[in-house]
């Protein structure tokens, strides 16, 4: 194992570099029921089972905390990695399902949480490191508070032309609303991840991803979470289906901008596909069909189902998907450090 000393210099900047031909290789890993919980150990045992250091480290941060994730960042940048913070409106219980609750979209473009956005986003200047951030992730979904769907989802603008819709809008509004208050503040390493998820549900004209997009203004990366199978009881997807047409549905929103994939993974269901068989296609496709993927960060975690069963997306699920795990991410392709620019 190699030792990483807490030299961090290297890491300073406010320019998280876009490799030509290369990719980021990062994770989530296992960090408890709240996402949060970031140690150094977990960061130490991933890189051994994966064989590959980490240039980014995925976790989540809630508004319900009131409070910027410091210990986390000190964790990740004392590995040598950079954050990608899930950074999301949501109070507790953070649980998916909940409607909307006190950072509703219209209580956050009313200036209501103004005093926290500012203070997170002095707390972010003052990492002068580059922080991925994506803020109210998977919109166009129907399981977390910030969705459109409730917000007037589809319905239409009076007077917009082509015809807009309130949901979107409204999500549009809230994200424009936080990306200038943390510039006001100063921020300006953080580099805005716009991450919807690969479906949209409903699937519905109005609820796409495109719809959601806040502008190249306020968007560094784009980003998308991209599944296989992840419950004992929704059947085996393909990695056809998991990600090639979404890839291409969200680049067509901006000819330039570079992608994350911000979360993928895939659980361990034999009865139903083969893991270590997804993950291997998924290496061998991902370095060179989609030239805009600059980073890819799995989820590496198991947690249990309601009838008993676990979903298991770890990386280590069976030996099988280890190995194709291992096998897949030591390619060069694969940047394991990242490249900072001042």
């Amino acid at each position: 194992m190699t030792h990483h000393d807490n030299d961090t210099t290297t890491l300073r900047g406010t320019r998280l570099i876009v490799p030509e031909h290369q990719a980021y290789t990062g994770a989530y890993i296992d960090f408890g029921t709240t996402e949060d919980a970031v140690t150094f150990e977990a960061l130490e045992a991933f890189e051994q089972l994966a064989g590959k250091h980490q240039a980014i480290i995925g976790f989540s941060n809630y508004w319900g905390k009131q409070a910027f994730p410091r210990e986390a960042i000190k964790t990740i940048v004392a590995y040598g990695a950079i954050p990608l913070i899930y950074w999301n409106p949501w109070d507790r219980p953070f649980s998916e399902g909940n409607k909307p609750d006190r950072f509703h979209l219209p209580s956050i473009i009313a200036g209501t949480w103004d005093q926290y956005i500012d203070m997170w986003a002095r707390d972010a200047a003052a990492t002068g490191i580059p922080l991925l951030v994506s803020w109210g992730l998977e919109m166009n979904g129907t399981w977390f508070p910030w969705s459109g769907i409730f917000y007037g989802g589809s319905t239409v603008i009076p007077g917009s032309n082509p015809p807009r819709y309130q949901g979107p809008e409204t999500f549009k509004t809230a994200y424009r609303h936080v990306v200038d208050r943390v510039r006001a503040a100063g921020a300006k390493n953080v580099l805005w991840v716009f991450h919807p998820n690969n479906t949209s549900e409903p699937n519905e004209p109005w609820n796409r991803m495109a719809q959601y997009y806040p502008g190249d203004a306020y968007v560094d990366w784009l980003g998308l979470s991209a599944y296989g199978q992840q419950y004992p009881h929704t059947g085996w997807i393909a990695f056809q289906k998991v990600f090639p047409e979404y890839y291409h549905e969200i680049c067509a929103i901006t000819p330039d901008k570079p992608f994350i994939l911000a979360e993928w993974g895939v659980g361990e269901f034999p009865r139903c596909g083969n893991k270590a068989a997804w993950l291997s296609e998924a290496f061998r496709r991902l370095p060179t069909e989609f030239p805009r993927l600059k980073a890819a960060v799995y989820w590496h975690e198991r947690w249990p189902n309601a009838d008993g069963s676990y979903s298991n997306l770890r990386i280590n699920s069976s030996e099988a998907s280890l190995e194709a795990y291992r096998k897949g991410v030591a390619d060069p392709f694969w940047l394991d450090k990242p490249l900072i620019g001042k």
